[in-house]
């Protein structure tokens, strides 16, 4: 996919809430139908904090929000991007609005990122042809950081030798590799299988403020009159 299409959009991380967490699910929580707050409840209580994805160098607007919607699809609560010159730009038709459900997070090294991940009891995998672990392998760690990189050179020198550890999908045909979306969609739904959703019950509640926020029109003027009826 051209990065100079017209619909493209870049890639922003989860922002702060404009208010308390419980205040935002007060004010807007009653203004949602059961249905709504029924399947904002089912997706909370199926994600999960355990499987993280990590995205270093992705170039194509396709790969990235694929990736995105994988995560959302299995339950993986975090995207984390390592900055770049370039932007990360995401393709909507692609992404289907993926991006506002995940919490992706930045990081502005690949330094910073594994010594954030590791301070939160994360092990980093990275892919290789020759890896040690299948996919299958990682839904037995307790806590793994997944690595997708660059559609061309792969993962960065500088990742995989920070890594804890390499995988591979076990190929039986002709071809060497899988499009990285592909690749991506198969180990997220590997590491994800057999976990139930782990969230706090405060991360719990900030997600379910998030969604909150994403489900009502004008949520922010919603939530700010409710403050001030209700300071």
């Amino acid at each position: 996919m051209r990065r100079d299409e017209s619909d493209l959009f870049q890639l922003a991380p989860t922002t702060a809430r404009p208010a308390p967490a419980g205040q935002i699910v007060a004010a807007l929580e009653p203004l949602l139908t059961e249905q709504r707050r029924a399947r904002i409840g089912q997706v909370i209580a199926a994600r999960s904090s355990a499987v993280v994805a990590v995205l270093d160098g992705l170039i194509d607007p396709h790969n990235i929000s694929a990736v995105l919607r994988s995560a959302d699809a299995f339950g993986v609560n975090e995207v984390h991007l390592i900055k770049r010159p370039e932007p990360f730009l995401a393709a909507p038709r692609i992404s289907q609005g993926a991006d506002r459900w995940v919490s992706v997070v930045t990081h502005d090294s690949a330094e910073g990122c594994v010594k954030a991940l590791r301070a939160r009891g994360h092990r980093i995998f990275t892919a290789s042809a020759d890896g040690a672990l299948g996919p299958d392998d990682l839904a037995r760690e307790p806590r793994p950081a997944v690595v997708f990189g660059n559609e061309h050179a792969g993962v960065s020198r500088e990742l995989r030798d920070l890594s804890d550890g390499t995988y591979a999908i076990p190929m039986r045909g002709f071809v060497p590799s899988l499009n990285v979306s592909v690749a991506a969609a198969i180990t997220l739904f590997s590491a994800m299988h057999g976990r139930s959703g782990n969230l706090s019950d405060q991360e719990t509640l900030e997600l379910r403020a998030r969604y909150c926020l994403l489900s009502v029109p004008e949520a922010e003027a919603v939530v700010a009159e409710h403050i001030r009826r209700h300071p």
